[in-house]
């Protein structure tokens, strides 16, 4: 009788979506870890998990604008050197870290098909990050093995950061299409660019109103989309320039490390190589981001490159 009115409400919740028009709201989440990939690896950039909010707003007909979009966020990441768990200190090739922020968003969207996404985030790094905490909780909750490298964490530090995202169609055919994906950071914790193209083959929508510039929230006629929902691969690949990171290099403003603790920093490669590799899929009511991300080293001593999954799950209303 239960599997029954499950899928009952299953039917009747797929049905109702069938009706609507525009989805002017989102709320989900993103999960990324380096155990999605299924090869047993703990380490470097080892786990985040992301809340967000999107809300379309009014855009006036005779503007550029094909698409507006107001966001919220709140994210943690975490930071392993090779493993949460070795003999001694000298094997840690990356410093350890949790970063904790909030952010808000505004994504600006052109009929054009380019787009600038800017954002405004607070943060900190260090134990108030409860970095340590969330991946004991973790490893505790699941079996694994005990961690000790928590001590050796960058200190606490307040980050404030500025980021903007520039997106622009450079050609599509019936079946796929190529643009220019860029991006700048700017802060006490991460200064930064990167650029490369993104490619895209399958079923996907303009730029303006896409899983791949985070504008599936609008106020745009469905009709005017190349497709009712969206299911195309796409490969993502692009140059890093990092200027300052403060989850390996600590505080902007205080020497490294201080007399009295036990942190260990290091030194940035100025150059980190990603290629990103996934599938977008929206529904009706839902929008799916799945992908896997390779990057070169991002840390002098780390003792091997890194690669790690990624899934994001949105829920989309009125």
């Amino acid at each position: 009788m239960k599997l029954k009115l499950f899928t009952l409400a299953i039917c009747v919740f797929a049905g109702s979506s069938l009706y609507a028009q525009n989805r002017t709201k989102e709320a989900g989440f993103q999960s990324d870890n380096d155990s999605f990939l299924g090869q047993g690896s703990d380490r470097y950039y080892t786990n985040g998990f992301f809340l967000y909010y999107r809300q379309a707003l009014d855009v006036k007909s005779d503007s550029k604008l094909a698409n507006k979009i107001l966001g919220f966020e709140l994210g943690q990441k975490l930071f392993n050197a090779q493993s949460g768990r070795l003999p001694s200190a000298q094997y840690i090739d990356r410093p350890v870290a949790g970063y904790l922020y909030a952010a808000s968003t505004l994504n600006m969207l052109y009929k054009n098909e380019s787009n600038l996404k800017l954002s405004a985030a607070i943060g900190i790094v260090g134990r108030a990050s409860g970095g340590e905490q969330i991946q004991n909780f973790i490893h505790d909750t699941f079996g694994f093995y005990e961690l000790n490298t928590w001590q050796y964490q960058v200190r606490n530090d307040v980050q404030l950061n500025l980021s903007a995202e520039y997106n622009r169609l450079l050609g599509r055919t019936s079946f796929g299409d190529i643009s220019f994906a860029s991006y700048g950071n700017l802060g006490t914790g991460f200064t930064g660019a990167g650029l490369g193209p993104m490619i895209r083959l399958g079923n996907f929508n303009q730029l303006f109103q896409s899983v791949s510039t985070q504008s599936t929230a609008g106020k745009t006629d469905e009709g005017s989309l190349l497709h009712k929902h969206e299911f195309f691969l796409y490969y993502k690949p692009q140059v890093n320039f990092v200027a300052y990171d403060a989850t390996v290099q600590g505080s902007l403003f205080k020497d490294h490390p201080e007399a009295g603790t036990m942190e260990i920093t290091g030194d940035i490669k100025p150059v980190v190589l990603s290629q990103k590799v996934g599938v977008g899929i929206t529904t009706s009511r839902f929008v799916f981001d799945v992908g896997a991300v390779f990057d070169t080293k991002e840390v002098k001593s780390m003792a091997r490159k890194h690669q790690w999954g990624t899934l994001t799950a949105l829920y989309r209303f009125n």
